[in-house]
């Protein structure tokens, strides 16, 4: 029987800081470049694949672990007539930088960025590996997928801890983040790219293409993505996909289904069902 092409996603009410994907033929699977609000983990569990983090390009198969940070721009799609399949894992970054904190593993509450994009560690995959299996168990109880959870992002940090130091994730201040932050706070508004960047003083081909150069979407796509993340939260609470939809700033369910799904690699159905 051939693996199915339609994603897995694992979820617990008990355990809200942590989701989890399983993909086990995504041979036609194609992200669009899409942020996450989440710090995010992946394994590479079979075939060849490319993996755009920020401007990096990383060839990476499997054996490979892949890092993201919150909001850090990336895509990761097969190469051609390539096998792939993966989990990836989405942790909220204020519960694991407390973790870490209460662990001693960071010297700090707040949440901070790592720097590496991928990772070569037999023992951590394998092991991350069978965390997964562990969580999408349902003879194991909430305390012992925590536990799991809990000691390996332990043992997978001290790693990254020897490996390279970490940088604050404050960031320096550029006018580009007023209209970042006003295009959050806006993202269920249609207002014209050109109206936002006359109200920041800027002219739209100017806007447009230093925005891109900073935050590697164009506007109008940070904007899209932002509305994803609002539409993925409320799919999980089993809102319908009409009402997201609507909710959310897209005005036909098709575009909605669209859009997601170039930065899901799944339905709205396919997340909300799981």
């Amino acid at each position: 029987m051939k693996p199915s092409t339609h994603p897995i996603f694992w979820r617990d009410d008990c355990l809200p800081f942590v989701e989890l994907r399983q993909v086990l033929d995504g041979r036609l699977v194609s992200y669009a470049p899409h942020t996450h609000e989440t710090w995010s983990i992946g394994a590479i569990l079979s075939g060849r694949s490319e993996f755009l983090c920020v401007n990096r390009l990383h060839a990476v198969q499997k054996g490979h672990l892949v890092m993201m940070n919150p909001e850090e721009v990336h895509a990761c799609n097969p190469l051609q007539d390539s096998p792939w399949a993966y989990y990836m894992m989405h942790l909220d970054k204020d519960w694991l930088a407390s973790m870490l904190f209460d662990h001693q593993l960071k010297d700090q509450l707040e949440w901070q960025d790592t720097r590496l994009d991928t990772l070569l560690d037999e023992v951590l995959y394998e092991d991350f590996v069978c965390l997964c299996g562990q969580l999408m168990n349902n003879d194991l109880s909430h305390q012992e997928k925590e536990q799991s959870l809990i000691e390996w992002l332990c043992s997978l940090f001290h790693r990254l801890n020897q490996s390279v130091a970490v940088t604050s994730s404050s960031l320096s201040y550029n006018p580009l983040y007023q209209v970042a932050n006003y295009l959050n706070e806006h993202c269920l508004e249609d207002t014209p790219i050109a109206e936002i960047s006359h109200k920041f003083g800027y002219s739209t081909s100017y806007l447009v293409r230093s925005f891109k150069r900073h935050f590697y979407l164009t506007p109008h796509a940070y904007r899209l993505n932002r509305r994803v993340q609002l539409g993925q939260k409320a799919l999980k609470t089993g809102q319908s996909i009409v009402d997201v939809a609507h909710n959310v700033g897209f005005n036909d369910q098709a575009h909605f289904q669209r859009v997601f799904k170039q930065r899901v690699a799944a339905t709205p159905d396919q997340y909300r069902r799981s």
